[in-house]
C-alpha cells in the first residue's frame, strides 16, 4: 500500500452567507472577500500539517491546485511542492496535479517539477490534469482544444525531461524554436507520473495506455470499480495486464479520540456541497467544448440525481469518519471492495480547525495507517513502489508485456 495525507487546502475564512446569497462561491465571486491576514495564518497552518505528516512517517503529501475559488487555496501546486521539498525529509511529493492545458509553456513546467524532484532529492511524484472547467475561464484558455493541449503539453514535457537538447518542437498548440533546458529531473528516466480524475474514459484510458496509475477522486465503489474494468481493458489492448498498483482511491476520512467527534467534525466536508469545485453555474464547471461528446451524451441520457446528503454520504462510503478503530473497519470494506493499493487520505475541509486536524493526522499515521497496511499485505495491495513497476509503457521491458491476442 501507499497512503497520503491530502487537504483542499480551503479558504474557509471567507463569508459563507454572502455565497450563499449570490448562489455561487467560485469563478467571479468576488475577490473583495478575501482575508489576507486569515489566509497567512491558514497557510502556515497547513504547512505546520503537512511537517506533522512527514515527521510521523505517511508515504506521501498530494497537493492539488484549483483557482477563483476559496474552497481551494493552491494557486500554484509547484510554489507550496517546493516549500515542502526543502522542508520535508522523508515523504514523496505527489502533485495531483499540474493542469496542463492552462500551462503557455510546458518547457518551463518541465523545469519547475526538475528542480523539486532535485531539491526533494526524488521523492516527487508528477501528476497531470486537464484541470476543472471553470480552470479554462480563469486562465483565459479555449476550453475546446483542453484535451489536445493536455495531450501536447504531456509529450513535450516527457521529451524535455528524457531527449536532450537542443531540439525544435513544432505543434498543434506549442511552437518552440529551442528545447535546451539545464534543469533536467534527478529520477531516470523521468518522475512517477499518476493521473488522477473523475470518471472521463477518454482520461482513463489514456492513463492505462501510459501505464500511469489512475487516481480516482472520491467516487462510489461501483463507480471505481467501473473505472478499473475500462482501465483493464485498455491496458490489455496496449499490452500489459494492469492490477492493483494502477488504482488509487481519494476518500474524504476524518479521525478523531471518539466516533461523535469525527463525525461532528467531517461534516465540514459538506460545507461548499460542490465537492471540488464549489458552487457554481454549470457552464462554468462545463464550458462548451470542454467535455468530449461522449461525455456530454452520458450526462445528457443519465438520470438526474440530487447532491446526496450527509448521512447518505457517511452510508455509502463517501465520507469515512470515526475513532481509529471505525476507520480502520470502514477502510477495510472500501479495499475490499475496489482493491486500490494507492489511498489517499483526505483529512481536512471547510472549518475543521488546526487543533482537530493535527490530532486527526496523528491518529491516522500512528494507528490507521499501520492497521491498513496490513489489510493490503492480506489483500495483496502493492504500491508501484513496492513492485518496483516501470515508470511508463515507454519504460516497460519487453519481457513484462504480456502478448494479447489480435482480435
Amino acid at each position: 500500500m501507499f497512503q497520503m495525507y491530502f487537504t483542499e487546502q480551503p479558504m474557509s475564512a471567507y463569508p459563507v452567507a454572502e455565497g450563499n446569497r449570490l448562489g455561487y462561491t467560485s469563478t467571479i465571486f468576488p475577490n473583495q472577500y478575501f482575508d489576507p491576514q486569515a489566509a497567512a495564518r491558514l497557510y502556515q497552518e497547513r504547512l505546520t500539517e503537512y511537517l506533522y505528516a512527514d515527521d510521523l512517517g505517511f508515504d506521501g503529501i498530494m497537493l492539488n491546485e484549483h483557482h477563483n475559488a476559496p474552497f481551494c487555496m493552491q494557486a500554484k501546486i509547484n510554489i507550496f511542492a517546493s516549500v515542502l521539498a526543502g522542508a520535508t525529509k522523508k515523504t514523496k511529493l505527489v502533485l495531483l496535479g499540474n493542469p496542463l492545458p492552462v500551462s503557455d509553456n510546458p518547457v518551463r513546467l518541465a523545469e519547475e517539477i526538475g528542480m523539486i524532484d532535485l531539491i526533494s532529492q526524488g521523492r516527487l511524484v508528477s501528476g497531470f490534469v486537464r484541470g476543472a472547467g471553470q480552470e479554462q475561464l480563469a486562465t483565459n484558455t479555449n476550453p475546446a482544444f483542453n484535451r489536445e493541449r493536455f495531450e501536447e503539453a504531456h509529450d513535450l514535457i516527457i521529451k524535455t525531461w528524457t531527449q536532450p537538447g537542443p531540439f525544435r518542437w513544432e505543434g498543434d498548440h506549442y511552437q518552440l524554436r529551442l528545447v535546451n533546458p539545464w534543469v533536467r529531473t534527478l529520477q531516470q528516466p523521468h518522475p512517477r507520473i499518476w493521473i488522477p480524475g473523475v470518471i472521463s474514459t477518454e482520461t482513463i484510458v489514456w492513463s492505462a495506455e501510459h501505464r500511469y496509475p489512475y487516481i480516482a477522486l472520491n467516487p462510489t465503489m461501483d463507480d471505481a470499480n467501473r473505472i478499473w474494468s475500462i482501465y483493464d481493458k485498455a491496458a490489455e489492448r496496449v499490452g500489459y495486464k494492469s492490477g492493483p498498483e494502477q488504482r488509487g482511491y481519494l476518500i474524504r476520512c476524518h479521525v478523531q479520540d471518539t466516533d461523535e467527534k469525527a463525525i461532528e467534525n467531517a461534516r465540514q466536508f459538506m460545507w461548499m456541497q460542490g465537492e471540488f469545485i464549489g458552487l457554481g453555474a454549470f457552464e462554468w464547471q462545463n464550458p462548451s467544448g470542454y467535455s468530449s461528446p461522449s461525455g456530454r451524451r452520458q450526462r445528457l441520457a443519465g438520470p438526474k440525481r440530487a447532491y446526496p446528503g450527509y448521512e447518505e454520504q457517511l452510508a455509502g462510503f463517501l465520507i469515512i469518519a470515526g475513532s481509529p478503530k471505525t476507520v480502520i473497519q470502514k477502510l477495510r470494506k472500501l479495499l475490499e471492495g475496489t482493491r486500490a493499493s494507492i489511498l489517499a487520505l483526505w483529512g481536512n475541509d471547510g472549518m475543521i480547525n488546526h487543533k482537530d486536524s493535527m490530532n486527526c493526522i496523528k491518529l491516522l499515521a500512528q494507528e490507521v495507517c499501520p492497521a491498513v497496511q496490513q489489510i493490503g499485505d492480506e489483500l495483496g495491495l502493492k504500491s508501484p513502489f513496492e513492485l518496483n513497476t516501470p515508470v511508463s509503457l515507454a519504460a516497460t521491458p519487453k519481457e513484462q508485456l504480456r502478448p494479447v491476442p489480435v482480435m
